[in-house]
């Protein structure tokens, strides 16, 4: 809408204005001109206005007078299983169930896909465990992909499984999706809901979750209310312990935001307990105690004579350590000074302040160190470890017996030189290698000795179900353990073409739990059961919990 079209006469009217987030620049503009033409409009005249919700509080652009002058309704969405399949049945009417010649087929397949729109929108609930990254599925999708689904069954002796399934999966819905493995996934419900044994068989949605036969447009909906099992993570294909992370997150994400919201002075210099200030003083002090002097990179580079692939990257690791504790050591001077009232505070510095009140990592650090959710006392810990780490491997530049690889900043960078090495000894082509791992039943205490070829490593955790020691596979999470350690892992470079693709899960590996652009790399596990299942269970292997 151009701001000149804003004009009321004296008449009864309606204005309806959508989307009014999409135009931020012109929302100051909107508001000062129904200021000023209020006075003189009808009083009959309304105004509807339309936007979709910010996806967190700092991106609101509304302004505060349009908010408060007008009575708000929102549009929830579903929650719940049963919700979501009921609001994905409302597209369609009878007149939609009765268009195809092919009644059965249609019907069949159109619930199923009734019930796979219900799953992908509400598995966002799950945080990452669900999606990598959230995804904009609308009722839209739904109606397409009913309506290709139509002239898919009109203009075909046969249904086209395949076909159906990519255009769903690649286009319709694919088509929101920008990350590999929940493309993966979105793949993986369509292969278990939209199958040639789902028409004229018994074929289960879920566990206890019968598909329903060809019926009327009113029986589906009570079908749903009366054999539709009750919500649980099953229902997305999902370990209960999915239940448990979310509530968990839902419930850390309130007291955080609690905490936030006290006051910032906890009391007088006079009272009992210590002011802000002096918790922060306290806090500086403490961190700055702790860190260690930085690495001498130049005698470093003279003790290491053989640059081997190994060398390199425990090189790359002490930089990348000096530069994190250099940023540490400067910003809490400054900050000290500032404190002491010798320097002005700036905004830097008042962020670092926050940051050590409320026992968070300070976004400064982070530009410079490694992917953590810790609190900041466990993150200091954690570099402390880190920094041993790197002092014992440097000693004399020979490769530890297991390497934790959640304690490098680049862990790729040292699979990686696995297979240089390897490479390099059998003269193959590195751009024609792959990984290949075997879980060993062996802890990182009873490592005694180092291997020639590839590299043990440990501090791998997995999320969504758990490593059977006896069974040598990946199995069911047992209730209440969300993350499973896994004891060494052997890792070594082979010939891509000599690899073993037989009952193995190709397992995600992130840094953290929150996913997304952690990753670093995939391990094909044992697992005796198909992989269909762990990659609906969003099971990976995480490098720190």
């Amino acid at each position: 809408m151009a701001p000149r079209s804003v004009t009321l006469k004296q008449e009864r009217f309606s204005l309806s204005t959508e989307n009014i987030h999409l135009v931020k620049k012109w929302l100051p503009l909107l508001e000062k001109k129904y200021e000023q033409l209020s006075q003189s409009a009808h009083k009959d005249f309304r105004v509807f206005l339309s936007a979709e919700p910010a996806p967190v509080a700092s991106a609101h652009i509304i302004p505060q007078g349009l908010l408060e002058n007008a009575i708000k309704i929102t549009n929830e969405p579903p929650t719940g299983m049963q919700a979501n399949l009921h609001k994905a049945l409302d597209n369609f009417n009878q007149e939609t169930l009765e268009q195809c010649s092919r009644e059965t087929e249609f019907k069949c397949i159109l619930f199923a896909l009734s019930y796979f729109h219900a799953c992908v929108a509400e598995r966002r609930k799950f945080g990452p465990q669900g999606w990598n990254r959230p995804y904009p599925f609308n009722n839209g999708d739904l109606t397409i992909s009913s309506s290709v689904l139509y002239n898919y069954l009109e203009n075909n002796a046969k249904v086209p499984w395949t076909d159906l399934r990519y255009l769903f999966g690649e286009i319709m819905y694919g088509g929101h999706i920008t990350d590999d493995w929940d493309r993966r996934l979105c793949r993986s419900y369509l292969e278990e809901y939209l199958k040639p044994e789902m028409i004229d068989n018994d074929f289960y949605l879920a566990p206890g979750f019968r598909l329903p036969g060809p019926t009327d447009y009113k029986a589906y909906h009570s079908y749903i209310d009366e054999f539709l099992p009750p919500e649980s993570p099953y229902l997305y294909g999902l370990h209960p312990n999915a239940e448990i992370g979310f509530l968990t997150a839902t419930s850390e994400n309130l007291f955080r935001t609690v905490l936030e919201m006290q006051p910032r002075d906890s009391g007088d210099s006079g009272s009992a307990g210590s002011s802000r200030e002096e918790k922060v003083s306290a806090a500086v002090e403490n961190v700055l105690s702790k860190l260690s002097p930085a690495f001498n990179m130049q005698e470093l580079y003279a003790k290491a004579e053989e640059r081997t692939p190994y060398t390199v990257v425990s090189l790359q690791e002490c930089e990348r350590m000096n530069i994190l504790s250099s940023e540490m050591k400067r910003s809490l001077q400054e900050l000290k000074l500032g404190l002491k009232g010798e320097l002005t505070i700036s905004p830097q510095m008042d962020e670092l302040s926050n940051a050590l009140y409320f026992d968070t990592i300070p976004p400064a650090w982070m530009k410079y160190a490694y992917p953590s959710l810790r609190a900041l006392s466990s993150w200091i810990v954690d570099l402390q470890n880190r920094i041993r780490e790197l002092e014992q491997w440097t000693t004399d530049f020979k490769v530890p017996c297991s390497v934790w690889l959640g304690g490098l900043f680049n862990p790729q960078s040292f699979l990686t030189a696995i297979m240089q090495v390897t490479a390099r000894k059998n003269e193959w082509p590195l751009d024609r290698m792959t990984l290949q791992i075997e879980v060993t039943k062996k802890q990182k205490e009873e490592c005694t000795y180092s291997t020639r070829d590839g590299s043990y490593i440990h501090g791998l955790f997995m999320e969504g179900a758990r490593w059977d020691m006896q069974m040598g596979s990946v199995t069911d999470a047992k209730i209440k353990e969300l993350f499973c350690p896994l004891p060494m892992i052997f890792v070594k470079a082979i010939p891509a073409d000599k690899e073993d693709a037989r009952s193995v899960y190709e397992c995600p590996v992130y840094k953290i739990k929150t996913r997304g652009d952690t990753f670093v790399v995939a391990f094909k596990i044992k697992a005796k059961d198909r992989p269909t299942k762990w990659i609906l269970g969003g099971v990976a292997l995480l490098l720190e919990v």
